[in-house]
């Protein structure tokens, strides 16, 4: 989730979410937050439509993972920021769980495949009459 999106849920200043974090840097390694790239910035904006102006930002913007917003939960102190945060994790948990059960239907739906394919191949082979 990008910064920007994760300080309007937490009705904050995405400046400050951003102090917060820089300010707890041992929180929140690469693989919890980073910032976006350029390239990265600039096909977002393209992507959604977002104007090239970067609304009125200085920075590129920072992304975080699940991990991340967890640990924002323990830079952003308020009752708020732990109410989001409770929502964003079971979210996070219906995603992984529908990634899951999409996996397993794809597995199902290739193994109905090759049953049906060896079924045919067995209905249309001759008879050894």
């Amino acid at each position: 989730m990008l910064d920007s999106d994760l300080a309007n849920l937490y009705d904050v200043d995405t400046g400050a979410l951003n102090r917060a974090v820089k300010r707890n840097q041992d929180r929140f390694p690469a693989d919890f937050c980073f910032q976006l790239t350029e390239e990265e910035a600039e096909s977002l904006r393209c992507h959604f439509g977002i104007s090239k102006t970067k609304g009125g930002r200085r920075y590129l913007p920072y992304a975080f993972t699940e991990q991340g917003v967890a640990m924002l939960s323990s830079v952003l102190k308020s009752r708020r920021a732990v109410l989001v945060n409770v929502q964003i994790m079971r979210i996070f948990v219906q995603l992984r769980e529908m990634l899951i059960s999409n996996r397993e239907l794809a597995k199902k739906l290739s193994t109905l495949k090759k049953n049906t394919i060896i079924n045919l191949r067995l209905c249309l082979m001759p008879s050894g009459n």
